[in-house]
């Protein structure tokens, strides 16, 4: 039975050898490891890192150069709506010199119809006049025929164109 028991303990027992060899195994399993995965994924890990810190830096410049951009938009329709209130109020302006001149030489117009209307009518006084010159000197020559008729007295003739002048004046 001692052989049985030997047998037993052995298999039962601590086995130094094994547990080295073992230890062994898993250092350079670990060494392996570091080497061909460690190393790289921390590589792969180190990369990952710089990529996403350059994407949040890149955002961020994008989010900056956006604001900075919608400002500069911002002040360049601060600047159309500023020209646009210019121009509208220069059109205005214009628009108010335009009428001014059109009613001035709306003025001038009729101030110069105005003139030569006066000039005409002054023209037909004075063809009226010459027409009532002609018609006394006509009337002249019947009274002198009447005159001549009658044979009146130098007097009475004196008196009688006296009269048909004062007539004539009278019409005018």
């Amino acid at each position: 039975m001692l052989s049985n028991s030997l047998v037993l303990g052995a298999s039962t027992g601590f086995n130094s050898g094994d547990m080295i060899y073992q230890l062994i195994a898993f250092i350079i399993l670990l060494l392996l490891l570091k080497k061909f995965a460690w190393g790289p994924l921390m590589g792969i890990m180190k990369e990952r890192e710089e990529h996403i810190a350059n994407e949040i830096e890149s955002a961020e410049q994008s989010r900056t150069e956006a604001k900075k951009l919608l400002e500069e938009q911002r002040n360049l329709l601060k600047e159309a709506r500023n020209d646009a209130q210019g121009l509208i109020e220069s059109a205005k302006k214009q628009g108010d010199v335009q009428r001014e001149e059109i009613i001035a030489a709306a003025r001038a117009e009729s101030e110069r119809i105005k003139q030569s209307a006066k000039v005409e009518i002054e023209q037909q006084k004075e063809q009226a006049v010459a027409a009532i010159r002609e018609q006394v000197a006509s009337l002249s020559v019947l009274i002198a025929s009447k005159v001549i008729e009658k044979e009146l007295s130098a007097e009475d003739q004196e008196k009688l164109i006296n009269e048909y002048i004062q007539e004539a004046g009278e019409e005018r």
